[in-house]
């Protein structure tokens, strides 16, 4: 087991007359090593500020965190954070992107230049080393940010609807990739979607959260194993396992975004 939550919540303080705003209550969960889980819910619900504690970049209100059998209570290189933005530096080539954490963590050498090139290579980049963030298009630019959270070899990886903004076609391409790279090294994935179908095709385990306070509504088991391909969507056992994470959402009235992604999840499954 690499990563423990054990009875979490927070709440945020405010000075608005709503008052305090509790975003996730009594969250319980173990994540094995190698484990990649998806996290799907109404927006609102607790998910980005869940990623942001196991980052340790925020402190629970109450509860614990584990990671690797230590308490979280700051950041660690151990875990990288792909947002659903790039965030590339314009100014800096591809590979000086990458390069980026190896200078804010001190261990700039020529082994992580070589590291670098190696990653650009495995996720389609090894062109483009000198390309500025503006000459690639977005399916582009994201992969250059896994390349970044990859280059430093973490243990776990958590991601905040990373592909969100990219079309079907690319997005689909971004999941296999992302399978690809993580797989064979056993790195832990969280990965954060409001599309429930990319959900249920990355992962070993779907985690349904509530409408806010956040809580786990349920866990739904993904049984296909690691290989894994778009025509996987076609199985029937697939077109099941998403009906059932619909079904523990339910109705997530005053969600528009949440309602427009299950609708089309319904109609991507008729086919």
């Amino acid at each position: 087991m690499i990563l423990q939550l054990r009875d979490i919540s927070k709440t945020y303080r405010t000075r608005t007359p709503q008052g305090n705003v509790e975003a996730l209550t009594s969250v319980d969960l173990e994540i094995q090593e190698g484990e990649v889980v998806s996290f799907v819910g109404p927006s609102g619900c607790g998910k980005s500020t869940l990623l942001n504690m196991v980052a340790g970049l925020l402190r629970p209100t109450t509860g614990h965190i584990v990671f690797d059998g230590e308490p979280m209570t700051e950041p660690s290189r151990r875990i990288g954070f792909m947002f659903q933005q790039p965030v590339l530096l314009p100014w800096r080539s591809v590979r000086k992107n990458v390069l980026l954490p190896s200078e804010v963590f001190g261990s700039k050498s020529d082994e992580m230049n070589q590291r670098a090139e190696e990653v650009l290579q495995l996720v389609g980049l090894g062109d483009f080393l000198g390309a500025l963030p503006q000459h690639l298009s977005g399916g582009m630019q994201q992969r250059v940010a896994l390349a970044r959270v990859l280059v430093y070899e973490p243990r776990m990886l958590l991601m905040d609807e990373p592909f969100g903004a990219l079309d079907e076609f690319t997005r689909e391409t971004m999941n296999l990739e992302l399978l690809r790279l993580t797989k064979p090294t056993g790195i832990t994935v969280l990965f954060v979607t409001h599309n429930i179908l990319e959900a249920v095709f990355l992962a070993d385990r779907v985690v349904v959260m509530s409408p806010r306070p956040g809580r786990v509504a349920g866990i739904v088991d993904v049984p296909f194993g690691e290989e894994r391909a778009i025509e996987i969507m076609r199985n029937p056992g697939f077109t099941d396992l998403v009906f059932r994470v619909r079904s523990l959402l339910g109705d997530t009235p005053g969600d528009d975004s949440m309602t427009s992604d299950l609708d089309s999840d319904r109609e991507s499954v008729r086919w």
